[in-house]
């Protein structure tokens, strides 16, 4: 038989080329090896080696939240870890027992906003035999967004039971959303699998554009959001700003949901796509003049109409205010490729109220 590495070799030469159905039935796609990471690859989003597919395992409600559970091939990831100079990305490679890459997205069913919440873990069952048990980690991928995921090995083709607990977001919480999500939950699920089914999953190589700036179509899938951010943030404008490759937009808003002092919102999202990215720490100095009038961190926010975001009270916020964001950590989320060497090093922005 064909190794998969070998066979994905035979086609590189044509720019991109879908596997599906006809490896499935010849038993040439294989798990335990993908393309080579592209070499020289920018600080910044790029264009991955190649794109897959997902099949759907199915929806549940789990409390006042929608879990979707989907699979793919098991693939490589990378983690985000600190250094003598900083943060970096640490490759995470596949294991020869891996048998599928599981992910699950959360969302609140009554908006389709996608809620970050603190830990989700999956265990995988067998006839109400153990196989597996792990904390998932949280990701971003270009093509799902915000969600969590791993690798996991199975025992063979067979019905599974998969049960997925979701953790309380640590946010706060404002409007509709000021009561819900206080405590854990879970949501069970039966998965069907088959190597064959997951051999026939669409894989396609992007050999002429891999490695260039830019990023691939999230999927679209009917009934499952992807953590898109707003188009235009409810309250007065602050422009935006890019550092990191990150995209910043800022709002300020006097909405009394958000207490009896201005509220400044910062919605960070990727470039090419508006994926919102949870995990980061950022922190805000606020200057009127000469004065400054307000400096400390930026907490993560949940509402219906900003969505996921982090913000703060800012007494006194006026027209003419400069806004300075800084992060002061980077985004804590495994990253698909493509996101591996983005959104690491940053600098300073400056955001600017428009005179009143």
């Amino acid at each position: 038989m064909m190794n998969r590495r070998r066979f994905l070799a035979g086609v590189g030469a044509v720019t991109a080329t879908s596997l599906t159905g006809c490896l499935a039935e010849l038993g040439q796609v294989y798990t335990s090896s993908e393309p080579p990471v592209v070499s020289n690859r920018p600080d910044a989003v790029y264009i991955p080696t190649h794109v897959e597919g997902m099949r759907m395992v199915g929806m549940a409600d789990a409390g006042g939240y929608r879990v979707g559970l989907f699979y793919s091939y098991p693939h490589r990831f990378w983690v985000v870890e600190a250094d003598g100079d900083g943060f970096s990305t640490q490759k995470i490679g596949l294991n020869p027992t891996d048998d599928v890459h599981l992910m699950a997205t959360v969302w609140e069913p009554e908006t389709d906003i996608v809620v970050p919440v603190t830990g989700v873990s999956v265990e995988l069952s067998q006839a109400d035999e153990l196989v597996s048990e792990e904390v998932v980690y949280p990701m971003l991928s270009q093509r799902m967004g915000a969600h969590y995921g791993d690798n996991f090995g199975l025992d063979g083709d067979g019905t599974y039971e998969v049960t997925v607990g979701v953790g309380a977001p640590s946010v706060q919480k404002f409007g509709s959303f000021a009561d819900k999500f206080d405590a854990p939950a879970q949501a069970t699920f039966d998965f069907e699998f088959s190597t064959r089914d997951r051999d026939d999953i669409e894989y396609t190589m992007l050999d002429e554009d891999k490695g260039k700036r830019g990023a691939v179509k999230p999927m679209s899938m009917e009934s499952l959001p992807l953590g898109t951010a707003p188009d235009s943030l409810p309250g007065t404008g602050l422009g935006r700003a890019t550092s990191g490759d990150l995209i910043f937009v800022g709002s300020a808003t006097d909405d009394e949901r958000f207490g009896d002092d201005p509220y400044l919102a910062i919605s960070p999202r990727t470039p090419y796509n508006s994926l919102l990215v949870p995990g980061m720490g950022l922190s805000v100095r606020v200057e009127s003049g000469s004065n400054t009038r307000f400096e400390g961190e930026l907490k993560p926010g949940l509402d219906p109409e900003l969505g996921f975001h982090y913000g703060n009270s800012i007494p006194g916020l006026a027209g003419d205010d400069d806004v300075w964001v800084s992060v002061d950590v980077p985004p804590q989320v495994a990253r698909h490729e493509g996101y591996e060497t983005a959104f690491l090093d940053f600098e300073l922005v400056q955001l600017t109220l428009p005179e009143s």
